[in-house]
């Protein structure tokens, strides 16, 4: 099994979600057959919030390149990072090591195009730096897939900044169903969640919605890359 590095703290409670995720899909009969992982749980990266939303923040840019570039040395062989808004800075990882970076954008995209047709509308559990920074925007560029935002997603900056605050309480948990039902009313044809601290409350989703979580998708592909089933 090879190792992965997983590139973390944006949130803490996000990165410990992908390592259970990857703990629970991995098809293991002992503790050799799980998948090795060198995690860097950083919560001092700059705040993705105040540096894309707000305008005024330190660059978490280099920061989160030597990340990377730690966990290469200490003998990662990929690297994941369970952050969609932190994809924004995947160049700089990609550019600062020799070893694949799991991409879980172009995971994402990947999937949605083969679960639907072109002109579907793909609701957005994301917070506003998505929308700001194009990150879906751009991945989805071509594929005839339409990333769908709420008309007011401030609503889903404040659930975000709730459960770094709160964890997945009650109140997370409502809030999710709220925003899941109104990009439902607004069109969506599926539901993305496209946010990890989101994924925490990923089971409150209004059941009638069809929806993938990033995290999962990253979680399957670390799983293949470590066992060496990745295409």
């Amino acid at each position: 099994m090879r190792r992965i590095g997983i590139i973390g703290g944006m949130g803490p409670e996000a990165t410990v979600l992908l390592m259970s995720r990857i703990i629970a899909a991995t098809p293991a009969r002992d503790d050799a057959d799980h998948v090795p992982m060198i995690v860097d749980n950083n919560p001092q990266v700059p705040s993705r919030i105040k540096a894309l939303i707000e305008g005024g923040g330190e660059d978490p840019g280099p920061v989160i390149a030597g990340m990377a570039q730690k966990l290469e040395a200490v003998g990662a062989e990929a690297l994941a990072m369970p952050c969609n808004t932190a994809h924004h800075y995947a160049d700089e990882i990609r550019n600062a090591v020799a070893i694949p970076f799991i991409d879980m954008v172009r995971l994402t995209v990947d999937a949605i195009s083969s679960e639907t047709r072109p002109g579907a509308k793909i609701g957005m559990l994301a917070s506003p730096a998505l929308r700001i920074t194009g990150v879906f925007t751009d991945a989805f560029a071509g594929t005839g897939r339409i990333p769908l935002h709420l008309a007011d997603d401030s609503p889903l900056l404040e659930l975000i900044r709730h459960i770094k605050i709160h964890g997945a309480d009650d109140n997370a948990r409502a809030q999710m169903t709220v925003a899941s039902r109104a990009l439902i009313c607004e069109g969506a044809d599926m539901l993305l969640i496209a946010c990890s601290e989101l994924s925490l409350v990923s089971g409150a989703v209004d059941p009638a919605a069809h929806s993938i979580d990033t995290i999962d998708l990253l979680a399957g592909a670390c799983i293949a890359f470590s066992s060496g089933q990745e295409t």
